[in-house]
């Protein structure tokens, strides 16, 4: 795959973190397959001298663009309910058995690793984003609040208690799934929790999206990791129900991966089109350096005015007490 790479990554004082964001296609559907090709290109990320692999929203085991699992407003088909379970059937449990698999791949290459997921939970399907340490330890993991339109079918709704920053080796890391993105006050919680580097896992493929990312790293003088999938209908099983046809060369995400400075450089991308990894190397430093003259929840704030409260309770629909 082809790249873009800057300088020599250091350690100590003045601390210097390559980073790599994976721009491709995982096998739709098929998650052995999709786990099997992780560890190629974490490895090829590796080899670059990456400390920190992201991967794209939905990577295990694919984002189902273009289908409407035979829904309309007052009726569902027996054909959606089966291509439901075939999703179903492609999605992971957290922690699992396939956790474990992909623990080992970051262990394996010495990388933290930050991957979307489709995770299940009994009978629900959630966008998720699972973040490894370089050791291969599951630190935890993001559920997706707000599912976009369509995607309200198939996801289940996040909820506050996984809105976590991981402060770990390259730095505090955390994740905004696509969309969420667009959530000014959903940021602002981030921001709160002292985030370094922002990972930004999504399937918008719009040009308009890297403003987003230059924004978002301004605002929160941070380093922000965009990464989106490139797909052909090629990468779908060829019995697929999609809006786009069958035409196996036609794109139905367009990538647009970047990475992006606390002041709203662009250090890597964005790409579109074609499957690459991207790295940049990440000064820290950086974002102290940004906040001198902005912090937004910082210096920069006016709790005066504005307050944002959070809740980080888990909302459970069905709790026990002890009689």
């Amino acid at each position: 795959m082809s790249g873009e790479t800057t300088t020599t990554t250091t350690t100590g004082p003045g601390r210097i973190v390559r980073a790599a964001v994976v721009q491709a296609a995982p096998v739709v559907f098929d998650t052995g397959a999709t786990i099997a090709k992780v560890a190629t290109l974490t490895a090829e990320a590796a080899g670059s001298g990456a400390e920190l692999v992201v991967f794209p929203e939905a990577f295990v085991s694919g984002y189902p663009r273009g289908s409407d699992f035979g829904a309309v407003v007052g009726n569902r088909t027996d054909e959606g309910r089966d291509e439901y379970l075939r999703y179903w059937n492609s999605a992971i449990e957290v922690p699992g058995p396939r956790t474990e698999e992909l623990g080992a791949i970051a262990a394996d290459n010495g990388v933290h690793l930050v991957i979307g997921v489709i995770e299940r939970d009994r009978g629900t399907l959630y966008c998720a984003v699972v973040y490894f340490d370089g050791d291969g330890t599951l630190l935890g993991k993001r559920r997706k609040l707000m599912p976009t339109g369509s995607e309200r079918l198939v996801w289940g709704f996040g909820d506050g208690s996984t809105l976590d920053v991981y402060d770990t080796d390259v730095g505090r890391l955390g994740a905004v799934i696509c969309w969420e993105n667009y959530m000014p006050l959903l940021r602002t919680a981030m921001y709160q929790k002292g985030i370094e580097i922002y990972c930004a896992p999504t399937a918008d493929h719009r040009e308009s999206w890297t403003s987003t990312m230059i924004h978002i790293a301004t605002e929160g003088r941070c380093f922000v990791l965009g990464c989106n999938q490139v797909t052909r209908r090629s990468d779908f099983p060829s019995d697929y129900e999609n809006a786009y046809g069958d035409d196996p060369d036609t794109l139905l995400s367009r990538g647009g991966s970047c990475i992006v400075g606390p002041l709203g450089n662009m250090l890597a991308g964005p790409v579109f089109d074609e499957e690459t990894i991207l790295t940049a190397d990440l000064p820290l430093d950086d974002i102290i350096k940004g906040k001198y003259d902005f912090d937004v929840v910082g210096h920069y704030a006016r709790p005066d005015v504005f307050s944002l409260t959070v809740d980080e309770r888990p909302k459970r629909p069905v709790e026990f007490e002890e009689s």
